[in-house]
């Protein structure tokens, strides 16, 4: 091989266009994007390592994008994937009602089987749409790494528990959070995952952070996720949720904040000196369904330097796991909050979709940007849909008319993980065979019993 010519590459992505991102987007209040002309994608070693405009490649794989826009692959930064069972389950009632009389009983049917299943029909969901990694948070957290593992997709895959499960159940969730950091390649990292002040103490919240601490990943738990939850925090205790986690520790360790609408003035000045480790998920399908007054402070919480990202919750809520949906939902609801036309333009939106929510769940430096020196993470994306036409401005239709079904692949880790409605990791048609036939036991709440009870 002659000095000039480049090295053998893997995967090559040809003929696209590529959405790139400013030096100072994750910050700045333009979130400003572009799209370049037509390039080709080297990909080497599960990373980027050339973009270019030369009408050749040397790679061992072509994958032809030629009329398709690649974009960084996208990040849901806050899901229980494993609630793809409890799907249309639990519907038109009030947070309380869908907490005690739905969800929390159902998740008494759950078996570890079950979580594997629907943790799969979750991952192929997710890479059909172009999702490339998610932070996840739930039970029989080994059962979703092995549907990670066997998708190709990238998880932070937090271990959820309880207090009133006990000290082992606390430990457990440690030890499967150490057994399963940097497995699959190193496309499983793992999060320390208390489920929220209002379900677990102090003691285990500070051991939790200890335990993040050591083993050098971040608390993933849902907090101030209402105005309602602050208001009864400061009630009963005198302190808010986001005050909580600052006085034992979490905040310190490095924290995903699961939705955080009701984080107010006074929590945004304790989360400033961590803000560079400190990720809050906006998950507004979710929030609205639910009749939520007060949506996450996204203004307020980039203005302090903390990572926001779109997330989708559990499909229980969210019903689908579609990232598309829920940052039009965001870019909507926050103009009509401001009431400023002007405010989360296509550039800011497109910059929390995709770097934002690398940064939220520690990966900003390897993910999040379409750039040599990143992992080959990547959706390319289709807009030649009728619904896309005329296609004047291709930011505006990826944030305001663009649908997961648009994805025509996704790249993980250098590998083409989803292609033209397949998964190659999963057969989905027998997967969902399965599931059917189990799902009647699932939603069965004749026990009369509930993990937990809301009361925050």
């Amino acid at each position: 091989m002659s000095e000039t010519e480049p090295p053998a590459s893997d995967l090559a992505v040809t003929n696209c266009r590529v959405l790139q991102t400013s030096a100072t987007s994750a910050t700045s209040a333009t979130g400003a994007m572009t799209v370049s002309a037509p390039m080709t994608i080297e990909i080497a070693g599960g990373m980027i390592t050339e973009i270019h405009d030369r009408p050749t490649t040397t790679a061992a794989t072509e994958l032809d994008a030629a009329g398709r826009l690649a974009m960084p692959g996208l990040v849901n930064t806050h899901c229980h994937a494993a609630m793809t069972l409890f799907r249309g389950a639990a519907e038109d009632v009030s947070a309380e009602s869908w907490f005690n009389d739905y969800v929390w009983p159902f998740e008494v049917n759950l078996e570890p089987h079950d979580v594997y299943l629907g943790t799969l029909l979750a991952c192929a969901e997710m890479l059909l749409a172009g999702v490339t990694a998610f932070a996840d948070m739930y039970f029989f957290a080994d059962e979703a790494a092995r549907a990670v593992q066997q998708s190709g997709i990238r998880a932070i895959i937090g271990p959820a528990f309880f207090s009133s499960q006990g000290k082992e159940a606390r430990d457990g969730a440690f030890g499967l959070a150490e057994t399963w950091n940097g497995a699959a390649d190193g496309r499983i990292t793992t999060a320390i995952a208390p489920h929220a002040p209002y379900t677990c103490t102090d003691e285990d919240l500070s051991a939790a952070a200890d335990a993040a601490r050591r083993l050098g990943v971040r608390v993933h738990i849902h907090a101030a996720e209402t105005v309602e939850q602050t208001e009864s925090s400061l009630a009963s205790r005198g302190i808010s949720p986001i005050e909580v986690l600052a006085d034992t520790g979490v905040l310190d360790a490095g924290v995903i904040i699961g939705h955080g609408c009701g984080i107010r003035d006074a929590d945004l000045q304790l989360l400033a000196p961590h803000a560079g480790r400190v990720g809050v998920a906006h998950c507004p399908k979710t929030y609205l369904k639910h009749a939520m007054h007060v949506l996450t402070p996204i203004a307020g919480l980039r203005d302090i330097g903390a990572a926001v990202g779109v997330g989708t919750d559990g499909p229980a809520s969210c019903n689908s796991l579609d990232m598309f949906e829920n940052t039009r939902l965001m870019a909507l609801t926050q103009k009509q909050i401001k009431r400023d036309a002007t405010w989360m333009n296509t550039g800011q939106a497109l910059s929390i979709l995709t770097e934002g929510g690398a940064r939220v769940v520690g990966l900003g430096d390897e993910c999040g940007r379409v750039e040599a020196g990143r992992r080959a993470d990547l959706a390319i994306v289709d807009l030649s849909g009728a619904h896309n036409q005329p296609l004047h401005d291709e930011l505006a239709a990826l944030v305001y008319s663009a649908r997961s079904s648009d994805v025509y692949a996704t790249v993980v880790d250098g590998r083409i993980a989803a292609l033209d409605g397949r998964v190659p990791g999963v057969d989905i048609d027998a997967l969902i065979d399965e599931i059917k036939q189990r799902a009647p036991k699932l939603v069965d709440v004749s026990h009369g019993r509930r993990i937990q009870t809301y009361d925050p």
